[in-house]
Parts: structure tokens; sequence; C-alpha cells
């Protein structure tokens, strides 16, 4: 009969960003598998991975999120799982730290068929508000571009061997990325805050993967922007744009007047994308940053391609200290 038992409730807030004047949150609420993203050994590896795909979603189930003593906002999940809240709220900023993030909490609002819940239905998030010493934000891919992930080799074999037979403590920022991007952060007076948002094409199954990967290499914290899986089923369908591109143009249009400098590599479409914001977002982009892949007929793309876009400051990366230098020298560090 032990097999029959159900198990417990969980919430999972993915980190997100609003304004003083708008708050936005979102977060996917499952069963919990009790994954532990520290185990060794292949088997325990494999079982983790087969759990964090194989999720067992709470549908349309509803939410109580609070913030502070005082304000309370109701939120109610799709058939994913998933639950998003974007409303309009005034002076969100006097509960925010000097960052500029804002603590809340999101509970199940009664109990769900006497189900057990962990964390006695107490589950905190955060959403970051660029604070106003801010001078320009960050928006950063993650694979090839902070992560190794093999996003070129053939038929994807490296991501799946990186993603499946790896733990996110085991794996390795890329050479001075995380103090880059610290310095970044902080700005060239040592103490802007500039917001770091982390864009990726991973599904949102990957999402605690990803973020203890940021937080054991000690990048600086942020939201972390990834997709549904139905997004990936529905690649081949004629989209206008990647998924990618409709995040960071979110980003601009929250803040319009905060310019951002985008970071990503040479492998597949962030060239393009990165261009195709610049153009829509004239003034608003400082730079565009493009880590190189052993790849030559891909770096001749990327070449070719910012050859004739001449309009903002463009670095192809082979090291990141030729990163550092020419952040340096644009007066960004």
């Amino acid at each position: 009969m032990g097999l029959l038992k159900k198990d417990k409730l969980q919430i999972i807030g993915f980190q997100g960003y609003g304004t003083e004047n708008r708050f936005h949150a979102r977060g996917r609420v499952l069963e919990d598998e009790r994954i532990d993203l520290d185990q060794k050994g292949l088997f325990a590896l494999l079982r983790n991975t087969w759990k964090r795909f194989e999720t067992d979603e709470i549908r349309h189930t509803s939410l109580c999120i609070k913030i502070g003593d005082t304000i309370s906002i109701k939120a109610t999940t799709d058939r994913k799982g998933y639950y998003l809240v974007n409303e309009p709220l005034e002076q969100l900023s006097e509960y925010a730290n000097e960052e500029g993030w804002l603590p809340f909490e999101v509970s199940y609002e009664s109990k769900i068929s006497k189900r057990t819940i962990v964390n006695d239905n107490r589950f905190p998030s955060e959403m970051l508000i660029p604070c106003k010493k801010a001078v320009y934000g960050v928006i950063s891919d993650i694979d090839d571009t902070i992560l190794h992930t093999g996003v070129i080799s053939s038929l994807k074999w490296k991501v799946i061997i990186n993603t499946i037979f790896k733990r996110a403590s085991s794996r390795n920022a890329l050479d001075g990325t995380a103090i880059f991007y610290h310095k970044l952060h902080r700005g060239l007076e040592k103490d802007n805050a500039n917001p770091i948002f982390y864009v990726s094409h991973s599904p949102w199954n990957l999402y605690r993967y990803l973020e203890l990967f940021l937080k054991i290499n000690n990048f600086p914290k942020g939201p972390i922007l990834l997709r549904s899986m139905s997004s990936f089923r529905a690649k081949n369908r004629e989209t206008p744009a990647p998924q990618k591109y409709h995040e960071i143009v979110t980003i601009l249009r929250t803040y319009p007047k905060l310019p951002f400098i985008l970071i990503g590599d040479a492998g597949e479409k962030d060239g393009d994308i990165y261009i195709s914001v610049a153009k829509e977002f004239p003034g608003q982009v400082k730079a565009i940053y493009l880590r190189a892949v052993a790849d030559k007929k891909r770096i001749n793309r990327i070449e070719e391609l910012f050859a004739e876009f001449t309009e903002i400051p463009f670095l192809l990366v082979n090291k990141t200290e030729d990163a550092e230098r020419h952040a340096m020298e644009h007066g960004f560090i």
C-alpha cells in the first residue's frame, strides 16, 4: 500500500522581475519528488533527470501570495501547474532591499484533498525591482556563454551528457565569467547594482539545476528566464521569433529608460536575435558580446552578420579578459 502513497506538495517560485508599480511573479506547483541535486552516481543522476522531466503538476489550484504584512494576492495554476501574476501595485520598492530584491511568500490557499504540503505551506520567492543606482542592465545567455554545454555538438550529444550525467555542483563556469559579471553588476561606480538577467532556451524543468549552478559558481543573483516544454514541441512551427527574443523584448519594454548590454554566444541564433532587438530598441542596447565557439563556419557567419551592423559596439569574445578590457574602454566597468 505504501507504493500508492502520493508525494507531498511543493511550490517552486521562479525569481522574477517587476517595477515599483507592477508586481510580476511566476512559478510552478508540483508534487515534491525529493530531487537531491548533489547526488552522485550514474543511477542517481538518471533518476533525478527523469524526475525533473516527468513532473506531476498540480492543475487549476488556488494560491495566495503575501507581500509584507498587508498585501495579499490570489493566483491560480494552469493545466501545466504554472502560475503567473502580473498586477499593478503601488510603492512596491518600499518592500525591497537596497539592491531591489522584494521578498514574498506563496502558499496553497486551502488544503488539497488533505494532501501533505512541505515547508508548512510557506514557500519564499523574490522579485527584482532594479534600484535607482543602476546605470544599465545585463541580459545574458547561459549555455556556452557562461556554462560549457556543447549546443553546437553533433546531434547535441554534449548537451545530453552534460545535463544528464553531470551534477550542477560539479559543472564549472567558463573562465573568468563570474568575476566579469560581478564587475558589470557593480558598474563603474562599484556600487551601481546593475541588474543581471539570465535568459536561456532551456526548459523550466531545469530551473533549480541552473539556479544551483549560478549560486555555486558565485554569479550575481538575477532572474532566470526559461521556457516551457510545450515550446519545444512547437519548435518546427512557423513562429515570428524565438522565445528568447520575446523575453528580451519584454525586459526592455519593462525598463524603457534603462540601457542594456547583451551577452551570448556565436553558436546558434544569439547574434540574429540581438541585432533584431537592437534595431527595434535603438539607443537602449549599449553593447553586444558574443562568446566565440570552435566552429569556423559559425564564426564567419557572425563576422559577416556584424560587419554591416556598426550602430553599437560589438565584440566577438575569445577570452573573458577581452570583454573586460572592452567594457573598461567603454566606461561600463
